[in-house]
């Protein structure tokens, strides 16, 4: 009957993580450049001796989802979405890290930031020198109308990077590679100014996702009081 019990409940344990990743995913429905997650289900051996028959369920998210999002134009001159696979780079802690939401802001000291992150560019953190007017080219160079100019300077380019390799989130949500290295800018990433990537979570999917999760969850607490009463009929007959 043990074996029963281990594959029931670490089944409804996966079930449950499961129907959080896919909450998750519904609550970033409409967050820019939000990535869905994938759940992915796996079992491993119970460890110990006298345990070999014995296996339960995992779970794991560090299976992120590729396909792009739609494109919306805002007109806003901050506002860029990543072409292709391409990905921004920001900083994280005393490292790096990637996201393909393109809302960029300004603070007062001109650093540029998305989310509160500095954006990354050729030398670093991006900081801006007073400006009129900011404009991002197809190649990620950012050139500004200084307050006192009459004409437009680049002044530096934003870091770019492929990100068609596999990725993972990290503990901020943001996008790292699998195998932990840093990506290197790429030349061939375009951006799209005054436009913004929405999120590629689809709803009706994760939706049903949801919908089915539950059932599992369902039938797993029916095997598990199948296992119980079988326990309990054995019992009975040792007691006889």
């Amino acid at each position: 009957m043990d074996k029963l019990i281990y594959t029931v409940m670490t089944g409804a344990e996966r079930a449950f993580h499961a129907q959080q990743v896919h909450a998750n995913n519904l609550a970033n429905a409409d967050t820019a450049g939000f990535r869905a997650d994938y759940e992915v289900a796996g079992t491993q051996a119970v460890p110990g001796y006298g345990y070999d028959s014995r296996h339960q369920s995992t779970g794991s998210t560090d299976v992120v989802s590729q396909r792009t999002g739609s494109v919306r134009e805002t007109g806003r001159e901050l506002d860029i979405t990543v072409q292709g696979q391409g990905l921004i780079a920001v900083a994280n802690g005393n490292g790096e890290a990637y996201t393909r939401s393109g809302v960029m802001q300004v603070d007062a000291q001109g650093n540029l930031t998305i989310q509160g992150r500095a954006v990354l560019g050729d030398g670093g953190p991006v900081v801006l020198p007073p400006f009129r007017k900011l404009a991002v080219a197809e190649d990620g160079t950012l050139s500004i109308l200084p307050e006192n100019g009459n004409e437009m300077q680049a002044v530096d380019r934003l870091k770019l990077v492929d990100g068609s390799r596999p990725l993972a989130k990290n503990l901020s949500g943001l996008l790292v590679s699998r195998d932990g290295a840093t990506l290197a800018a790429s030349e061939t990433v375009r951006v799209r100014s005054g436009a913004l990537e929405s999120s590629n979570v689809r709803p009706v999917e994760e939706m049903v996702a949801v919908m089915d999760i539950s059932r599992q969850f369902e039938i797993q607490m029916k095997l598990y009081q199948a296992a119980d009463g079988m326990v309990e009929a054995g019992n009975r007959l040792l007691r006889d």
